[in-house]
C-alpha cells in the first residue's frame, strides 16, 4: 500500500548484488510509476528510468531538454513505487562538475539506486542515432570524478556511459572506459556495440561491469539474455520498451474508436478493471477504510 518499504539504502545494497551476481541482470525501462508494479511481478531485478522516455513523456525529443528537476522528480515517483533498486539516466549530469556533483545528492535524496552520466554534450541526442557529439576525455572523467565525490552513501551507483563508439570506434571507447573506470565509475554503459565480440572485448578489457542497452530499432541486434552473459555483460537494459509498446496500444485504440465509432474490438487486449485494482492493491487501502473498496468488481474481461 502507498509506497514501498524497502529504503534507498537496502534498495542500493540490492543494486550492489545484482550486479555482482554471474547471472546478468535485467532492468526493463518503466515509464510510468504503475508500470514498476509490472515490472517487479514478473521477478526482474530492477527498474531503469530513461531519460529519452522522460522526455517523451513530456512531448519532447531526446536532446538534453528536460531538467534535473523534472527527472529528479519523476524518478522520485517512479522509484518509490516499486521495491526493486531503480537506475536512473542522468545525461550529462545536467551541467559542469559541480552541477554534477549536485544532480547526484539529488538523485539520491529522490531515493534512485544509481545513475549513469555520459560522455555527449549538448545538443545530445539518442546514443543510437548518428551524429553525436563527444567531450574530451578529460572533461569526460571530471564529470564521473564530481559524482563519486558527492555521493554520501557509498552504495548508490556511479555508472559512466560513453557514446564514443560511434564516433571513433571501438578501440577509442575501449580507451575512454577505462580511463572512465578509473576515475571512479561503477559500472561502464559502453552504448551502440556493433555485435556481441565487441561486448566481448569491452568486458575482457575492464575490471569493473558492463552494461548493455537493448533498445529497439538501434545499432545493436536484440541479443538475448544467454548471449550478453556469454559475451561478459553484467546488466542489460530495455528502455523505451513498455512505452513503445503501451504508445502502440494506444495508436491503436484510437484507431478503433475513431474508425468504428466503438472501442468495442480492442477490449479483448485491455487490462480488466479487476486486475488495474489488483495492481494498485484497492484491499491493501481496504484494511485502513472499509469504505474505499467496499463493492464487488466482475472479474469478466470486459471490466
Amino acid at each position: 500500500m502507498l509506497y514501498s518499504k524497502v529504503t534507498p539504502a537496502e534498495k542500493r545494497v540490492a543494486f550492489r548484488k545484482a550486479l555482482a551476481d554471474p547471472q546478468v541482470a535485467q532492468f526493463p525501462g518503466a515509464f510510468t510509476p504503475l508500470s514498476t508494479k509490472l515490472i517487479q511481478e514478473q521477478g526482474f531485478e530492477g527498474v531503469y528510468i530513461s531519460g529519452g522516455v522522460l522526455a517523451n513523456e513530456l512531448g519532447l525529443p531526446d536532446i538534453g531538454l528536460t531538467t534535473l528537476t523534472e527527472v529528479a522528480t519523476r524518478a522520485a515517483q517512479i522509484a518509490r513505487s516499486t521495491d526493486l533498486p531503480a537506475l536512473v539516466d542522468a545525461d550529462t549530469g545536467f551541467g559542469e562538475p559541480m552541477n554534477v556533483a549536485r544532480t547526484v545528492q539529488e538523485l539520491e535524496d529522490a531515493g534512485l539506486a544509481g545513475c549513469h552520466i555520459e560522455d555527449q554534450f549538448n545538443p545530445k541526442r539518442c546514443g543510437h542515432l548518428d551524429g553525436k557529439n563527444v567531450v574530451d576525455t578529460a572533461t569526460a572523467t571530471k564529470r564521473i570524478k564530481a559524482a563519486v565525490e558527492s555521493r554520501r552513501d557509498d552504495n548508490f551507483v556511479i555508472m559512466a556511459r560513453t557514446d564514443i563508439r560511434g564516433v571513433d570506434g571501438l578501440d577509442a571507447a575501449i580507451h575512454r572506459a577505462k580511463a572512465l573506470a578509473d576515475a571512479g565509475a561503477d559500472v561502464i554503459f559502453p552504448e551502440a556495440m556493433a555485435d556481441l565480440s565487441e561486448f566481448e572485448r569491452m568486458a575482457e578489457a575492464l575490471d569493473v561491469p558492463i552494461l548493455a542497452n537493448m533498445t529497439e530499432f538501434g545499432k545493436s541486434d536484440l541479443f538475448t539474455k544467454q548471449q550478453l552473459q556469454d559475451a561478459g555483460v553484467a546488466m542489460v537494459i530495455y528502455p523505451v520498451s513498455l512505452q513503445r509498446q503501451a504508445l502502440g496500444a494506444i495508436e491503436r485504440l484510437l484507431s478503433a474508436i475513431r474508425e468504428d465509432g466503438t472501442q468495442q474490438a480492442e477490449v479483448e487486449n485491455m487490462l480488466t478493471r479487476k486486475r488495474l485494482y489488483e495492481l494498485v492493491d484497492y484491499n491493501g487501502y481496504n484494511q485502513f477504510d472499509s469504505g474505499v473498496f467496499n463493492f464487488e468488481v466482475p472479474g469478466t474481461p470486459g471490466n
